[in-house]
């Protein structure tokens, strides 16, 4: 079946992760703007990255047959640094017009701190000026309630924000059904030692259905498995959910979410163009 990864950082992957993906049916991925494992000190060192992102990953991806989206931001890690962040907010409209830009994002929280709201909040801006689509990171472990609920009531507040272009990634079991019920899209993680595994997807699916909801890897420097949601499918097919309902949760919700940005230029196996 082929599958999109709406959530995966290639740029902490080797290449045979490329091949892998296309051989178990991956034709697209997504991939926000997020920490390099060390805090970066300048501008400077997020246009490098940007360009990374926009120009050098696209191409390592289409050697394999993979098309590659991605997202600009300045992560929630290093937005304790309001300084850096507001030139780094302020160098991102250099990047918005290219091919495979998306939108704004991985934005969010990480420590639910007053700097990072502050520059949550002017990300939310600029996605507003921009008329961009919004991808959030959701705090991990012990703060994902808390994060959660407080961006949820930030994107709230705000009247300009339309709800159905925001994904708001990494809920669990204690956070989904309150993204869904506010209106925005959901995303499940796959982690093999935390946020949530294929089986805990598969019954948060069993609950509360595939509308609005998408599956990814997150795949990045850490533990992490650039194969999740192939495994994801393997579940839902072992317990027998239909072949329809599977392609919706890893193929069409990801085209209908990420269809909401004029870059999105999708391009099937069977050649036809996908718009929506």
């Amino acid at each position: 079946m082929d599958y999109i990864d709406p959530h995966i950082h290639m740029v902490s992957r080797i290449t045979d992760d490329y091949a892998t993906l296309a051989r178990m049916g991956c034709v697209a991925v997504s991939e926000p703007a997020f920490w390099a494992g060390y805090d970066r000190g300048s501008v400077d060192g997020f246009r490098d990255y940007f360009r990374q992102l926009t120009e050098v990953e696209p191409k390592r991806a289409a050697a394999y047959g993979i098309q590659l989206f991605c997202w600009l931001c300045i992560n929630a890690k290093e937005a304790e640094d309001v300084s850096l962040s507001r030139d780094v907010l302020a160098m991102i409209p250099e990047f918005l017009d290219h091919p495979n830009v998306l939108g704004i994002g991985e934005i969010g929280l990480n420590k639910n701190t007053k700097n990072e709201s502050i520059v949550f909040l002017e990300h939310l801006d600029l996605a507003v000026r921009y008329n961009q689509s919004i991808l959030i990171h959701t705090p991990h472990l012990e703060d994902k309630f808390q994060g959660t609920r407080m961006i949820l009531d930030m994107l709230c507040d705000d009247s300009r924000i339309d709800r159905s272009r925001v994904l708001v990634d990494h809920v669990e079991e204690h956070t989904i059904a309150e993204v869904l019920d506010r209106g925005f899209w959901a995303g499940m993680t796959l982690y093999p030692v935390s946020k949530c595994t294929p089986e805990r997807a598969a019954d948060m699916i069993e609950v509360y259905g595939v509308e609005r909801l998408m599956a990814n890897s997150a795949g990045d420097w850490g533990p992490s498995k650039p194969t999740a949601v192939p495994d994801l499918i393997f579940e839902l097919r072992r317990r027998g959910h239909r072949e329809s309902l599977i392609r919706k949760l890893v193929y069409e919700n990801p085209i209908e979410f990420f269809s909401q940005s004029d870059h999105f230029q999708f391009a099937p196996r069977d050649g036809n163009h996908v718009t929506i």
